[in-house]
């Protein structure tokens, strides 16, 4: 089932599940390059889920603070298309880089505007902010931020998507794509084709009551 809405789904460890989840119909798949997270995966396993998977399918690695030597030479090393910087990374440090990238904002409270416009990019992502983390939090955030907010670029919604909020999500925000890591997990890094079906199907719904 394809959609318009782009469907990214975040912190794949395993071949066979990303390739399902291309199967079933999601667009986007994300690798989290953070050695802290639970879902982290090294670029040489990366690498060997990247190149079984078909061209179209856009892949992203998740950063969060780290050198633009490393983010540089992991995606040259394991083919990933474009880093999220999730970090605390400055509009300095990522026109800086040498490699395509898009900016993650933690939304705590009102995320300023200016905070998104410093960037000048061209997709954004919010996220939901939660102390001591950098994503992947399962927790939802105000979606009247993100609605305000919308108009500055293509906006990938995160923060606690799940197959049961996500078609709310959609039909109050209208992003450019939907961030899912969690909400279609059995456990951490462990994607549920059932869940991952049921979120497409969701988005799907969202889309025909436009």
């Amino acid at each position: 089932m394809s959609t318009k809405t782009i469907i990214k789904v975040c912190g794949l460890t395993q071949a066979d599940e990303a390739l399902t989840c291309v199967e079933l119909g999601v667009q986007w798949l994300g690798f989290n390059c953070y050695q802290k997270s639970k879902r982290y995966l090294p670029p040489e396993a990366i690498a060997t889920i990247v190149e079984k998977l078909p061209p179209a399918v856009q892949t992203v690695g998740v950063f969060v603070n780290a050198s633009a030597k490393e983010i540089e030479e992991i995606l040259q090393q394991t083919g990933l298309h474009v880093a999220q910087l999730h970090g605390d990374e400055s509009p300095g440090f990522a026109h800086a880089l040498q490699v395509p990238w898009f900016r993650a904002f933690r939304v705590a409270g009102n995320l300023a505007e200016e905070e998104i416009r410093s960037y000048s990019q061209e997709l954004f992502l919010l996220d939901a902010a939660q102390a001591g983390q950098y994503g992947g939090t399962g927790h939802a955030f105000d979606w009247r931020v993100a609605t305000r907010l919308r108009d500055h670029g293509k906006l990938l919604l995160a923060g606690g998507l799940r197959p049961d909020n996500v078609e709310e999500a959609i039909l109050q925000v209208r992003p450019f794509g939907v961030d899912v890591a969690s909400g279609v997990e059995s456990a951490p890094g462990r994607k549920d084709p059932k869940k991952v079906v049921n979120f497409i199907t969701a988005v799907a719904q969202a889309e025909a009551s436009w």
